[in-house]
């Protein structure tokens, strides 16, 4: 099932940092020793081992990772998700984490999988979600095979789900398990991805769970602290057959300019990607097969799936990182390979897309195992970069070089009265030239993985005469506006004053070019 990856900003450099989950070895091979690998960013292109003097040197079998400043101290925490025990460790700003998750009440034993930060209910405090898969351990593990000799995965129906948690932040370092209270309980799920998202744009965040071989749930929110699964009203509980799907990896993102969040989830072999577009109806409708993603997936299956403007035209496009579970998958069926190429889908805009994966270099297209997948700008070069993991392998770190040279604007978010990422606000983009992009501040998506925080505009072809104007809706309600600012900038808004600071945005042109500032 492999593990994640988070970018996260954890000494406030402005340089996104790197955590790997790792994971490690069962009892009988304690020969080797794992822990999460936190990898501070040198700023030149290379990174630095910086575990141990982090605090983070603790063995763990991790599995997904989410980060968030859940104490509004102005430094991000890192929550980590396992076979086991999960781990809180707050970020004491000195380069140094504390292990808090006795004191919080978050240690969750089960098979957690991925897990997001929000606020569920608008109080200015980050609360914390948890999926969970299936009832296993050791002693209950079954035996299956795909030839009749070798020991293979089995499907997840031979084990009993787990409910995903819900934790609400009481603001004093401590959480409060209100799952039931909330109306999540659900002890069917066997839940791999999650994301949160608005659909209905009413102000107060719902959840999307991607379940594996049961229905998915879309939860909701009913202002009071609890949640509705609206699922099978909405049209996303099952595939376009009225199927379940293999659910793994999830995203949301406005991929057609509607100014409401879709959906992107990765399924198992001969399901393919799903893409649900956001009907502003509380309706979503399967867009799969004609938006052309359907059937070049068919062949694959999808773990980490998420949305980002790989070539900065103003559009979201698609990545899916691929890799089957069962290592002799060739044997029995020759068309299908464990190791497989990652796909990138090409947003034409018109609810269309293309498979673009073999333009893009050959680093990408070679086939591994890949599991989770995040993006960050780790060069500060204003495009976005892909950090993918892989099953029993390293983990792949891989430079956009932008090489169409688009334009493009890049916000952090700076709570107040709001939780102190901004996680949950939306942020609609308008320039002089007649564009429109909608965008949201979120936590996790993709699958046991988180990409960075701050929101990338990606704004085509460079026009010498563009400005850009931004409205702000804060979790709390407040609304802000910032107009006529120029793109390629990295600024920071703080809710309630504006743009805080600002810095230009040097792009680094492919080798023998000399590097600009745009």
């Amino acid at each position: 099932m492999g593990n994640g990856a988070c970018f996260v900003d954890y000494d406030n450099d402005g340089w996104q940092d790197i955590l790997l989950v790792n994971s490690m070895d069962w009892p009988d091979h304690k020969s080797h020793k794992s822990y999460p690998g936190l990898y501070h960013n040198n700023h030149d292109g290379t990174f630095t081992d910086v575990t141990r003097q982090a605090g983070l040197a603790i063995e763990i079998y991790g599995m997904g990772c989410a980060v968030g400043d859940f104490d509004n101290d102005g430094y991000d925490d890192i929550y980590i998700t396992a076979v086991g025990n999960n781990r809180l460790f707050r970020n004491l700003g000195n380069g140094k984490f504390a292990d808090v998750t006795a004191k919080a009440g978050v240690n969750d034993p089960g098979f957690s999988t991925s897990a997001i930060w929000l606020d569920y209910d608008n109080d200015g405090k980050l609360d914390l979600f948890v999926s969970h898969y299936v009832e296993w351990s050791e002693a209950t593990d079954q035996y299956c095979s795909l030839d009749n000799r070798n020991k293979a995965y089995c499907t997840p129906q031979l084990y009993k789900g787990q409910s995903a948690t819900l934790y609400h932040n009481l603001g004093n370092g401590r959480f409060e398990d209100v799952t039931r209270r909330a109306g999540l309980y659900d002890p069917s799920s066997k839940s791999l991805g999650i994301a949160m998202l608005d659909y209905d744009n009413d102000g107060w965040m719902d959840l999307f769970v991607a379940n594996d071989t049961q229905p998915n749930k879309l939860y909701h929110n009913n202002h009071d602290g609890t949640f509705t699964d609206q699922a099978v009203i909405a049209g996303v509980a099952y595939g376009e057959s009225g199927t379940t799907r293999a659910g793994m990896g999830v995203d949301a993102g406005d991929f057609d300019h509607s100014g409401r969040q879709g959906l992107v989830i990765g399924n198992f072999t001969n399901e393919g990607l799903a893409l649900y577009r956001n009907d502003g109806s509380g309706l979503f409708t399967d867009e799969s097969a004609s938006s052309g993603i359907s059937e070049p997936s068919l062949r694959f299956l999808t773990f980490g799936a998420l949305f980002f403007d790989y070539d900065l035209d103003g559009w979201l496009d698609i990545f899916a990182a691929n890799g089957h579970v069962a290592d002799d998958i060739s044997v029995l069926q020759p068309t299908l390979h464990y190791e497989e190429p990652p796909f990138v889908f090409r947003n034409r805009g018109n609810e269309k897309f293309e498979d673009v994966t073999s333009k893009l270099g050959a680093a990408l297209r070679k086939p591994v195992v890949a599991r989770g997948v995040a993006y960050g700008d780790f060069d500060l070069d204003g495009d976005l970069d892909l950090l993918i993991t892989t099953n029993n392998g390293p983990a792949r770190l891989f430079r956009n070089d932008n090489a169409n040279q688009n334009d493009m604007l890049r916000v952090k978010t700076v709570g107040t009265r709001s939780n102190r990422d901004g996680i949950g606000a939306k942020i609609t983009l308008k320039t002089n030239k007649g564009q429109r992009q909608f965008a949201m501040v979120h936590s996790g998506s993709s699958y046991l993985s988180q990409s960075e925080l701050p929101v990338t505009f990606g704004l085509g072809k460079p026009e010498g005469d563009r400005t850009v104007s931004l409205e702000i809706v804060w979790p709390s309600g407040r609304k802000d506006s910032i107009a006529d600012l120029k793109p390629n900038q990295f600024i920071t808004v703080q809710e309630g004053k504006g743009v805080i600071s600002a810095e230009p945005i040097v792009f680094s042109r492919p080798a023998g070019q000399t590097p600009s500032t745009k």
